[in-house]
């Protein structure tokens, strides 16, 4: 059953290459470096990863390491790595041994037997550096299929200015945020509250998540099957609010990441951007921001007066293939190149990461480090800390990027077409994920 499975998965990945233009002639070599080899004679890893500044933290590892040197590429990012990984599977050759990877998409790698359990190679050496919501982020079952390295718990960025302008008081729940969506209309605010992108599938399950939602039930451990309940009542209610505030016109609905949607996150059309850590640093890195805005951070709205529910956005992990000629050395690299405070200085100060690394996560200097952006709020203490202290998780599906795919045709019926309310959608969504499944060959629970 499991090769049933695996062979389709195989399939949909060739079938994703032949969608972007890559094929496996384009696949890179994993020998080919980016970076400076600082012993020679060292055993070589070769590493996959998009992270900004990434080449100062390589030189900052293969200064410090006389054994191992780390020879990196750059891939491409997310689906671009991905579609020329899933290429390298199917070859059975290409691949790097260490790779950078979102921890959405480790089980429908894992599931794939492309990926190492790091529980055999000397993870829980390390484990302690990681709060529980990064683990379980990793891990199926008692596997551990990538070392955690930044994380996207998410928090409230917000113009003080636009609401000080209107007399709203930043919100602290759900019912507020609507309430001062409201406000803002009558006012005749040239702007809206906020936006509720379409495409924000990971997005709108981490909200989903923070209603209660634990959409998948899957442990790699037994991987032909899986739980599937994406039609709870928490997601059909967190769906209907922002059904509601589009319908009134009281949110945006663009698509996000575009060129029109950055203008308007700095432009003041949206007076709140709710996001994750690593929200700080995509915003300052836009062109256009008003002049005069005043920008601070407040913790991600509650749905009720009782414990806060955090969620997290995005995050990125260090993964071992399957193809890795030295397993060990390739599980030191994942371990240890984003295992010190210099390297995470580095990170921080220059790729605006949101580190997951306890001892720097932990440390006074990220706390109480003042950001210029927000006129030296200390936004991790005011916000993302305790959001990163309080996340418990998530699980996966092994066939995610699917499934966020249909999120979106639905989210897209419900806020952006009004052919479905925001029930009937996510009742649909639930009855194409289940006929998925089974026809990949998947038990559902």
């Amino acid at each position: 059953m499991k090769s049933k499975i695996i062979a389709g998965f195989g399939v949909a990945a060739v079938a994703a290459a032949a969608l972007t233009g890559c094929a496996a002639s384009d696949t890179p070599a994993a020998e080919s470096c980016t970076n400076e080899i600082v012993n020679p004679d060292a055993t070589s890893v070769s590493v996959w990863a998009w992270y900004p500044a990434f080449e100062q933290v390589v030189d900052l590892f293969n200064e410090t390491h006389d054994d191992v040197q780390i020879c990196w590429t750059n891939a491409g990012q997310g689906n671009d790595e991905y579609t020329k990984f899933s290429t390298a599977i199917e070859s059975g050759s290409g691949a790097p041994d260490v790779i950078m990877l979102e921890s959405e998409v480790l089980s429908s790698f894992s599931i794939r037997d492309a990926l190492v359990d790091l529980a055999d190679y000397g993870f829980d050496e390390v484990a302690g550096n990681y709060t529980e919501g990064a683990l379980k982020d990793v891990s199926s079952g008692d596997a551990v299929y990538a070392v955690p390295v930044d994380g996207g718990p998410m928090g409230m960025l917000y113009r003080q200015d636009i609401l000080d302008e209107y007399g709203i008081a930043p919100p602290t729940t759900w019912e507020e945020f609507a309430d001062a969506a409201q406000q803002l209309k009558d006012a005749g605010a040239p702007g809206v509250l906020a936006n509720f992108p379409p495409n924000g599938r990971a997005f709108t399950q981490a909200l989903f998540a923070q209603a209660g939602s634990v959409p998948f039930e899957y442990d790699s451990a037994n991987p032909t099957e899986i739980g599937i309940d994406v039609n709870d009542q928490g997601s059909k209610d967190v769906l209907a609010y922002w059904e509601d505030l589009s319908a009134k016109g009281l949110v945006a609905v663009d698509e996000a990441f575009t060129a029109d949607y950055n203008t308007k996150l700095v432009d003041g059309t949206y007076a709140i951007y709710v996001a994750a850590a690593w929200g700080p640093g995509y915003l300052q890195g836009l062109e256009g921001t008003d002049e005069g805005a005043v920008w601070r951070a407040a913790p991600i709205p509650q749905w009720a007066d009782a414990e806060p529910v955090q969620v997290n956005w995005g995050g990125s992990a260090f993964a071992v293939t399957s193809q890795a000629k030295d397993k060990d050395a390739a599980a030191l690299v994942a371990k240890e190149v984003f295992g010190t405070e210099e390297a995470w200085k580095i990170g921080i100060e220059e790729a605006a990461l949101f580190p997951l690394w306890k001892p720097i996560l932990e440390s006074d200097y990220f706390r109480d480090l003042e950001y210029p952006f927000f006129d030296g709020q200390q936004i991790n203490k005011d916000v993302f800390l305790p959001a990163a202290a309080g996340y418990q998780g998530f699980t996966f599906s092994p066939f995610q990027n699917y499934a966020y795919d249909q999120l979106q045709v639905e989210l897209t019926a419900v806020v952006v077409d009004g052919s479905k309310d925001a029930s009937t959608a996510l009742d649909d969504l639930q009855t194409s994920l289940e006929k998925y499944a089974t026809e990949q060959g998947f038990e559902l629970k």
